[in-house]
C-alpha cells in the first residue's frame, strides 16, 4: 500500500517531478502530459460515479484503479522492469468483454450520438473525449519513448466504453440526442 507522509515536497518548484525511480523530468515532458491527461480522464470518470447507475458504478471504480496502474506503467521509464506495475491483456480484454455487454442491450444507431442527455451521460462523454486526448498525448509521447504497448490499447478500448456506458445510462440509447446532418443550416 502506498503512503503519503506529506504532500507537499518541494521538489516540484522548479518545474520538475520524479519518475519511478527517482530520474527527474519536466513537467512538461511527453511522458508527464500523458500522465496528466489521463488523470483528467480519471477525474471525470469520478464525477460520472456520482449519478451513474449502480451496476455502471462498480465498472467505473474498477477503471478508475486501472487508470493509475496506467500512470503508474507509465510514469516507470523502465520499460524492461519486470516487477513494475503494467497494464496488461487481462485489463484490455476486461474493457471488450464490459463493451461487448453494455452495448448488446443498446438500440441500433441509425445516426451519430451528440454528447449528452442524462447527467451521468454526459460526464461519460465528457470523459470520453479526455481519455481520446490521453490517447492522443501517450501517441506523441511514443514517437520519441518506448511504453508498455497495452497502454495504448486500454486507452482506445476505454474511450469506446465510455461512449457506450453513456448510452446505456441514456436508458440504454432512448435517449441518446442523435445528430441531424445540416438540419439546422437554414
Amino acid at each position: 500500500m502506498v503512503k503519503l507522509d506529506k504532500i507537499y515536497t518541494r521538489g516540484g518548484d522548479k518545474g520538475e517531478t520524479s519518475l519511478v525511480g527517482g530520474e527527474r523530468v519536466s513537467k512538461n515532458s511527453p511522458r508527464i502530459n500523458a500522465c496528466g491527461n489521463i488523470d483528467e480522464t480519471n477525474s471525470l470518470i469520478g464525477i460520472a460515479l456520482r449519478d451513474a447507475s449502480p451496476k455502471v458504478k462498480g465498472l467505473l471504480s474498477t477503471i478508475q484503479n486501472d487508470l493509475f496502474d496506467l500512470g503508474a506503467d507509465i510514469a516507470n521509464p523502465n520499460i524492461e522492469d519486470e516487477a513494475a506495475l503494467r497494464i496488461t491483456m487481462n485489463q484490455i480484454e476486461r474493457l471488450e468483454n464490459n463493451i461487448d455487454y453494455y452495448n448488446s442491450s443498446l438500440s441500433d444507431l441509425s445516426s451519430f450520438v451528440l454528447p449528452g442527455g442524462s447527467l451521468s451521460s454526459s460526464y461519460l462523454h465528457l470523459a470520453r473525449t479526455i481519455c481520446r486526448r490521453s490517447e492522443r498525448s501517450l501517441v506523441k509521447m511514443m514517437d520519441s519513448l518506448e511504453i508498455n504497448k497495452f497502454c495504448l490499447q486500454y486507452l482506445n478500448r476505454l474511450s469506446d466504453l465510455l461512449f457506450v456506458l453513456a448510452r446505456y445510462e441514456n436508458q440504454k440509447g432512448k435517449n441518446d440526442i442523435l445528430w441531424k446532418p445540416g438540419g439546422h443550416s437554414g
